[in-house]
C-alpha cells in the first residue's frame, strides 16, 4: 500500500487510515488513528459472521441468520465491541508498521475516542532520554574508614556469648537469663499465640514488641504463674492488636544463666576455624570490621555520587517504567509467588488501603528508575561493557565460594541466558559504579581515553 506524508499536518495518509503523531512528555507518543467507516463496516461484518456462528436464532441453522436479527438478538453494542477486539490492534500494528521511527518498549494503552466515525488512540511508551550534563565534573570525597578498638570488644563478647553455655539456676529470673516457659496471649478473647516450652532471653534495653513484658517476668522463680496485661503500642505492626490490652499467661518452666568462656588463648583455638592465640583472633575481628566498614563507606561514597548525577541530570521516562519497579518492590517485600488474596491480606494486617501503600512505594520506585537510567546513561558515555569472558569467570567465581552440593545448581542457573543477562547486568553495573567512584575521586582517566579504552574493550 502506498503513502504519502505531509510534514506541515505530522500526518500521513494511506488508502485505509489517517494517522497523526505527537510526542508528549514523560517518553511517550500518541498515534491518533482516524479509520475509514468502511473499514468498521468490514469490521462489523467479520463480528456479525462470527456472531451468528454461535447465535440460537429460531428458524435459522447457525451462521445462517441475517444480520439484522443477529445485531437485534444480541445489541449492537455487542457486534461493536466483538469487530473493535480485532480491529483495534490490527489498524494500531499497521499504524507502527508505517512509522519505523517509533520504538516501543512495552504495549500501547489504547482508546477508542469515537465509533462513527471511529478513531483510537494508542499512547506508546518509547525509550527514556538521560541527559547527564557534565557528569565527569562531579567530585564527591569518599568518607575515611576508622576501627574504633570497642567494635572489637563488643565483637569478641558477641563471640563469647555464643559460645556461651547455659546452666539450670535455683534462683529468680535476673537480666540475661533464658526462660523456658509456656507462654499464652489472648486480646479480646480471641488467642494470639499459644506456645509450649518456648524459649526467651531477658536482654536489658532492647525494643521488644511489647515493652513491659520482660519486666513482668524479672524475679519470678522456677514453678510460678504469671498472669498481667499489657496494651499494645499503637505502632505495632499487627493492626489487629494495636493500641488493645493484651492478657498473659506465663508459666515459668526452668531458669538458665549464661556463662561465659573466659577471654584467652584457649577460647581463641575454639572459635571459628581456630587461632593461635587471642591476639590473632582480634588482628581478624579488626580486619573483618574494617572490611565491612570499608565496603559500607563504597556504598555511601557511590549513593552521594548518584545523588550529585541526579541533581544535575535531566530524566524523561514513561509511567509504565515506575508501576514495573513498584510490582518489583511488591514482590521483594512479599515474595515472588505472592498472589492478589495475599497483597490484600498484607494491607489488611498493616491496617493501610492500597491507594496508601502504593503512595508510600512510588517514591522509592522513581529514585530507583532514576538511578538505574543514570548509570545506564553513564554506562553508555563511558563506553562500558561486560564481555563473555568476564561473565565466565564470575560464574567460576560463584560457583567455587559456594557449597559443593550448589555448585550444578548454580552452573544451570547462570548457564541459561536470562542467568548469564542478569549476571551481565550486574557486573556492567559494578564496573559503572567503580568509574563513577574514580571519576568523584579524580582519579580518572580523560574522557576521551576512557572512551578509547572502553570501545577496545566492548570489541575484545
Amino acid at each position: 500500500r502506498g503513502r504519502s506524508y505531509c510534514h506541515n499536518l505530522g500526518a500521513w495518509y494511506t488508502p485505509d487510515v489517517k494517522v497523526t503523531k505527537e510526542k508528549i512528555p514523560e517518553s511517550q507518543i500518541v498515534l491518533t488513528i482516524e479509520v475509514p467507516q468502511e473499514r468498521l463496516e468490514g469490521a462489523l461484518d467479520s463480528a456479525y459472521r462470527k456472531l451468528a456462528r454461535r447465535a440460537k436464532i429460531p428458524g435459522f441453522r447457525p451462521g445462517k441468520a441475517p444480520r439484522a436479527l443477529v445485531e437485534r438478538h444480541y445489541g449492537r453494542e455487542t457486534l461493536i465491541d466483538e469487530a473493535l477486539d480485532s480491529l483495534v490492534p490490527q489498524v494500531y500494528r499497521e499504524a507502527l508498521e508505517r512509522d519505523q521511527e517509533i520504538e516501543p518498549i512495552d504495549l500501547p494503552r489504547l482508546s477508542v475516542e469515537t465509533v462513527e466515525p471511529l478513531v483510537i488512540k494508542a499512547t506508546i511508551p518509547v525509550k527514556p532520554t538521560v541527559e547527564l550534563g557534565d557528569y565527569r565534573s562531579v567530585r564527591v570525597e569518599r568518607p575515611a574508614v576508622e576501627v574504633d578498638p570497642e567494635q572489637v570488644d563488643r565483637t569478641l563478647e558477641d563471640l563469647r556469648r555464643r559460645y556461651a553455655t547455659l546452666e539450670p539456676v535455683e534462683r529468680p529470673v535476673q537480666w540475661g537469663d533464658v526462660v523456658r516457659a509456656d507462654l499464652r496471649a489472648e486480646v479480646n478473647g480471641r488467642t494470639l499465640f499459644d506456645e509450649e516450652d518456648a524459649e526467651f532471653k531477658l536482654v536489658e534495653g532492647r525494643a521488644v514488641t511489647l515493652p513491659g513484658f520482660e519486666e513482668r517476668v524479672l524475679g519470678a522463680t522456677k514453678g510460678a504463674i504469671l498472669e498481667f496485661d499489657l496494651t499494645a503500642p499503637e505502632d505495632i505492626s499487627d493492626k489487629r492488636v494495636a493500641g488493645k490490652p493484651c492478657h498473659y499467661r506465663v508459666a515459668i518452666k526452668e531458669v538458665k544463666e549464661e556463662v561465659l568462656p573466659e577471654l584467652n588463648d584457649d577460647f581463641a583455638r575454639e572459635v571459628g576455624e581456630g587461632f593461635p592465640s587471642l591476639q590473632a583472633l582480634r588482628e581478624r575481628i579488626e580486619a573483618d570490621i574494617r572490611a565491612g566498614e570499608e565496603a559500607r563507606a563504597a556504598r555511601e561514597h557511590q549513593d552521594r555520587i548518584l545523588d550529585a548525577l541526579l541533581q544535575q541530570a535531566t530524566i524523561e521516562y514513561p509511567p509504565v517504567l515506575l508501576d514495573r519497579e513498584i510490582e518489583r518492590l511488591i514482590r521483594d517485600h512479599l515474595g515472588p509467588n505472592t498472589d492478589r488474596e495475599d497483597f490484600e491480606r498484607y494491607l489488611e494486617r498493616i491496617g493501610k488501603t492500597e491507594e496508601e501503600f502504593l503512595a508510600e512505594l512510588r517514591p522509592i520506585a522513581d529514585e530507583r528508575v532514576r538511578r538505574s537510567l543514570v548509570l545506564t546513561a553513564v554506562a553508555e558515555a563511558e563506553h562500558l561493557d561486560v564481555t563473555d569472558a568476564e561473565i565466565d569467570a564470575e560464574i567460576q567465581r560463584l560457583v567455587s565460594s559456594a557449597p559443593e552440593w550448589r555448585a550444578a545448581e548454580l552452573h544451570e542457573l547462570f548457564g541459561s541466558e536470562p542467568g548469564r543477562r542478569s549476571l551481565r547486568n550486574s557486573l556492567l553495573t559494578r564496573k559503572t559504579l567503580e568509574r563513577l567512584e574514580a571519576i568523584a575521586s579524580g582519579l580518572a582517566e580523560p574522557a576521551d581515553a576512557a572512551a578509547g579504552a572502553g570501545a577496545s574493550e566492548s570489541e575484545s
